[in-house]
């Protein structure tokens, strides 16, 4: 089992509180993360060290969302990059049009997009990153410990009430 602690994760987004409230999401859930405040800082954290999966706000100063994932594609070792596109905008005049294109297109299939809309909610957001990822959190692997502890130890009378419980 892949566990969340394993996976590194790049937060790209401008705004300082936005950045922090992902990231501390992600590492609350055991994920490794960095960060990036726009496109071009994203292009050089990425040149260090590829992420299993990036973060992604649309619009941000110096090099947009939908500049980076173009540079993205034209790159093979980062065109398979899986990418959260984290916005605001998906349904204003803003990014709309970059939000279609990089959803719509074949593209976007082939490479894992997806978009999460603010305001975020950390739930939703770890659910995604670990389906996408295929991983568990470190918090779920406690309670499955916890869990097999605690069925190791039950006599058989409380195993069977799990049986029951199970059945149902």
């Amino acid at each position: 089992m892949t566990l969340a602690s394993e996976k590194k994760i790049l937060v790209v987004d401008d705004e300082p509180d936005v950045r922090e409230f992902i990231s501390a999401c992600l590492e609350d859930a055991g994920f490794k993360i960095r960060t990036a405040i726009d496109g071009v800082d994203a292009l050089e954290k990425i040149e260090e060290e590829v992420p299993d999966l990036m973060t992604l706000d649309m619009v941000m100063p110096r090099k947009s969302g939908l500049s980076l994932m173009r540079k993205l594609r034209k790159n093979d070792l980062w065109q398979d990059i899986p990418v959260i596109i984290i916005t605001a905008h998906a349904k204003d005049e803003l990014a709309q049009d970059d939000v279609k294109e990089l959803l719509v297109s074949s593209e976007s299939k082939q490479n894992n997009r997806h978009l999460l809309e603010k305001p975020i909610v950390p739930s939703k957001l770890i659910d995604l990153v670990c389906g996408i990822l295929n991983v568990s959190t470190d918090e779920d692997l406690g309670k499955r410990e916890d869990l097999i502890s605690a069925i190791k130890h039950a006599d058989g009378d409380t195993l069977h009430e799990i049986r029951k419980v199970l059945d149902q």
